[in-house]
């Protein structure tokens, strides 16, 4: 099935409201749209609560947004009365919840640009995020890695949307740090995002997510609890505060 939903989400992270026709309501009540600034749940990231305004007036409260297939679903919560195919409506995200976790999703590519080793999975959270690394030897120091987090945070690097070819991306694997999930292809181009100059850039990898435009936005960072998750794995936990 060919993507149905325009994901204006993709090129503007700020983008909270939008205008959309409805395309399918499906068996389980999930509401498909023609464009939407609601980001599905992917990439260790958790998909947008906020409400749908009917043509009525009435408000539809959106949960939570899900791929399904090729589909973004926009998840009501329960007991509400769904709109009908063709019909328009207004969406609005939970801004304060999308906000920080754009917040947190750009810190864990600081994580990366920290701790050069590959990645066994990410949890993205509006006040605490979590990394798994495979470290081996890496001799990780909590409190350095606090203060460099927060360096880099101060710095206020930009943070930008590029792309790369899928032939590029082949011939360049040290791009793509995740160990579990393999970037998305088949479109001709891979979505990047690059934080810092092009020419010297702190962090350059794949990603689908909503970033802050400049990483002076973040705020203060702590560096919490660190476990271990198998003979070289470790966990470390991330707490906005703030």
């Amino acid at each position: 099935m060919t993507e149905r939903t325009d994901e204006l989400f993709r090129a503007d992270s700020y983008l909270t409201t939008c205008e959309a026709h409805v395309l399918e309501v499906n068996e389980r009540g999930g509401i498909i749209l023609d464009r939407t600034v609601f980001y599905p749940t992917g990439g260790g990231q958790p998909g947008d609560r906020g409400v749908m305004t009917k043509e009525d007036g009435a408000e539809i409260r959106i949960g939570t947004t899900l791929y399904v297939g090729d589909d973004i679903v926009h998840v009501p919560e329960e007991g509400q009365t769904l709109p009908q195919p063709g019909e328009t409506v207004s969406c609005a995200i939970d801004w304060d919840n999308r906000f920080r976790l754009m917040q947190m999703h750009t810190t864990m590519h600081l994580m990366l640009a920290l701790i050069p080793r590959p990645i066994n999975g990410c949890q993205v959270g509006a006040d605490k995020s979590r990394i798994d690394f495979d470290l081996g030897d890496f001799d990780l120091d909590k409190e350095r890695l606090e203060a460099d987090l927060n360096a880099l945070t101060a710095a206020d690097h930009s943070v930008t949307i590029t792309a790369v070819a899928d032939e590029e991306l082949d011939a360049r694997p040290e791009l793509v740090r995740t160990m579990s999930v393999a970037p998305p292809r088949g479109k001709g181009t891979v979505r990047l995002i690059q934080i810092g100059r092009a020419d010297a850039p702190v962090d350059l990898q794949p990603c689908g997510g909503t970033h802050v435009a400049r990483t002076g936005e973040i705020g203060r960072l702590r560096i919490g609890k660190i476990e271990n998750k198998g003979a070289h794995n470790k966990r470390i936990a991330v707490h906005l505060e703030g």
